[in-house]
């Protein structure tokens, strides 16, 4: 701990996309949460390993994912989920550096809060702590059998200032996690996610979104 349990893209047409990373990647059945309709949105969870790749796509006007594709021009990275061992003092340590929240939850198998990303810088972030370690609520009843091998390894972030927005989420984390920040004066936010599947390390483009592969041997 910490590590990268998730990420999650913000993508227009759910359907398309779900269909592409299925047949390019082979990818197994997603979950649909129909809780997440609450934020006005529509999702697909895939399982790969024991963590997971989201895409949202919104169902009503006027949403957090909505408004971040306008401005993007289109699909995009949205969020970065972090598992940590104790999500009450990861929540300590941002409030300290005066990270806003804009959301928490409390079940019985998770506790999880989603930090402001104009404070964090990058991406929304999410703080989450399941119960047991092992577990994860958002992939859905039996996402260890819809799940295909491999692992989400990383994401890539573009922000105005790299160095400090590393430090920030160092900070809250409270230890290294896989994600590169990278100068980008448009910050605009997870602009690459990457994942270990047969073999393969595939870089995610969440402006497509499109795959670019290579041997993890190369």
């Amino acid at each position: 701990m910490p590590r990268l349990r998730q990420a999650v893209m913000a993508v227009r047409d759910l359907d398309h996309s779900v269909e592409l990373l299925r047949s390019e990647l082979g990818l197994g059945e997603p979950f649909a949460d129909p809780v997440i309709e609450y934020f006005g949105l529509r999702n697909a969870v895939f399982a790969i390993g024991d963590t997971f790749l989201e895409m949202v796509s919104p169902i009503r006007e006027e949403t957090a994912a909505g408004r971040l594709i306008e401005r993007r021009g289109g699909d995009c990275g949205y969020m970065a989920m972090l598992q940590v061992d104790d999500a009450d003092a990861a929540r300590e340590r941002a409030k300290s550096l005066g990270i806003r929240e804009v959301f928490d939850v409390e079940f019985e198998d998770i506790k999880e809060a989603h930090l402001h990303p104009a404070d964090i810088g990058g991406a929304i972030v999410s703080l989450s702590e399941p119960l047991p370690a092992e577990s994860w609520r958002w992939g859905g009843a039996g996402w260890d059998e819809r799940s295909v091998p491999g692992s989400l390894v990383g994401i890539t972030v573009g922000v105005a200032d790299p160095a400090a927005t590393g430090n920030r989420w160092l900070d809250v984390a409270g230890g290294p996690v896989p994600v590169t920040f990278i100068d980008d004066p448009a910050e605009r936010g997870i602009i690459g996610i990457e994942l270990e599947l047969a073999g393969r390390h595939v870089t995610i483009d969440p402006t497509g979104p499109t795959t670019s592969t290579s041997s993890s041997t190369a």
